[in-house]
């Protein structure tokens, strides 16, 4: 194969299909990052997560009655009762219900109160809401804020088993109290660490859902810019085909008319090939419920076996065009096919229209695991100087659509004057084997 060192490549024009961009992935506003996934909130622990979260003080004053109610009860039916023992009851529950959102000033005022009925000297039942402030500064609050809170309240719990034994003797006292100090640390530092997986799975969730969408938005994108690059084959090659062709009728109608009749059935032809080939390609974007109502089954997409009769159009114009296969053939699979159909395809078309050449040689090289494609000419757009402004400019996106199909094949493409003479696109491909992992084609870095 010839190197080619060409400094700055002209490009031939053709129909301008720009590459569509994919969209700036948006990152979640705020609204998505208060919003968890149906997965979390779904089920009643979740809901009961949420309705707490969102209505702390309501949940914690409900708490708080909830603790006050039996308590009060029980003190009512107990020896101890009277208004300054319900009092001091009343002010060691009520402020569980600013829990959360003071827990260290909570758990310090109710550590106070419940100083001050030790030196009053009687028991109450409203003594476990030192347990819940204990918890909740452990779940909402450093290990060394819980550490030091579960101090306090065990210095608390020796001091109320030493002057009034609840479970009868001092040992089991303190056994007793001890066990249920450990079990409120434990128990909020618990729930800690499950708020903050939980967090972490939301804020994954979160992100999984916009990643989705991005890759969606990718996706959508490349196919975009799929079709495009097919419309421009499509579309580029075959008008330049129709229109050599009506060219031809219409100077040789007078003095040949059955020539100029077998140009335009040729242009009919031609026109209709064109049709099934955008009918093939913009098949696939129809749903499934249309596809299967369509009782005409799309055409195969063409491959280096239709090259013999991209030829023969190609030829009607009055370009001389010989084919030659190097090499045993290997299986490609159908997108490396296409690519190498393409290339020749779009590589002939812009010889019609721009080189002014009278022969084309197209060679295909099989040297396992690559193949070679090479379209060269003897026209004179390798000699001739391109314009640098206005609509002749040559500034197409025909060479660059070759390129990246080569690209997404493992392959290159160079395109530029031959040495000896006119115009020449080499192009090669290492498509992966037909079945494997990738087989739809290689992406490789720009």
């Amino acid at each position: 194969m010839t190197d080619l060192t060409a400094p700055p490549r002209p490009h031939w024009p053709g129909p301008q299909f720009p590459a569509p961009q994919a969209p700036a992935p948006q990152a979640p506003g705020p609204q998505a990052a208060l919003q968890p996934p149906d997965e979390i909130t779904r089920g009643l622990f979740g809901r009961g997560r949420s309705v707490a979260g969102t209505y702390p003080l309501a949940v914690d004053a409900l708490t708080a009655a909830l603790l006050l109610a039996p308590s009060t009860l029980w003190l009512v039916q107990s020896p101890f009762e009277g208004p300054r023992s319900l009092a001091v009851q009343t002010a060691l529950i009520v402020p569980l219900a600013a829990r959360r959102r003071w827990p260290d000033a909570v758990f310090l005022l109710m550590s106070a109160v419940a100083f001050a009925q030790w030196l009053l000297g009687f028991p109450l039942l409203g003594d476990v809401a030192l347990l819940v402030a204990l918890y909740t500064v452990a779940a909402h609050r450093s290990r060394i804020r819980a550490l030091l809170a579960a101090c306090v309240l065990e210095a608390g719990a020796v001091m109320a088993a030493i002057r009034w034994e609840p479970a009868g003797t001092l040992p089991r006292s303190l056994a007793f109290l001890t066990a249920t100090v450990v079990a409120a640390l434990f128990a909020g530092l618990t729930a800690a660490s499950g708020s903050k997986y939980l967090a972490w799975m939301e804020e994954r969730a979160l992100r999984l859902e916009v990643e989705r969408d991005q890759q969606a938005v990718i996706a959508t994108a490349a196919e975009r810019t799929r079709i495009a690059r097919e419309l421009h084959d499509i579309v580029s090659h075959n008008l330049s085909v129709v229109i050599t062709l009506a060219d031809a009728a219409a100077v040789v109608s007078r003095a040949d008319p059955a020539r100029s009749a077998e140009a335009m059935t040729e242009v009919s032809e031609v026109g209709r090939h064109a049709l099934s080939d955008m009918r093939a390609m913009l098949g696939v974007l129809r749903t499934d419920e249309k596809r299967a109502a369509s009782s005409a089954p799309l055409p195969p997409q063409p491959g280096v076996a239709q090259l013999d009769a991209l030829i023969d159009r190609v030829k009607a114009t009055g370009l001389a065009v010989e084919l030659t296969v190097e090499g045993t053939p290997f299986p490609l699979g159908a997108a490396a096919e296409l690519t190498a159909y393409r290339i020749v395809q779009e590589a002939l078309t812009n010889t019609i229209r721009h080189a002014a050449a009278s022969h084309a040689q197209v060679t295909i090289a099989y040297q396992h695991p690559r193949v070679h494609v090479r379209v060269a000419d003897d026209g004179t757009a390798g000699r001739a100087e391109p314009p640098t402004a206005g609509p002749a400019a040559l500034r197409g996106h025909g060479i660059d659509g070759m390129r990246e199909r080569a690209g997404m094949h493992g392959g290159a493409l160079q395109a530029g004057p031959a040495p000896g003479g006119g115009w020449l696109v080499n192009a090669t491909l290492l498509p992966a084997p037909p079945g494997a992992p990738g087989s739809a084609g290689r992406q490789v870095p720009a």
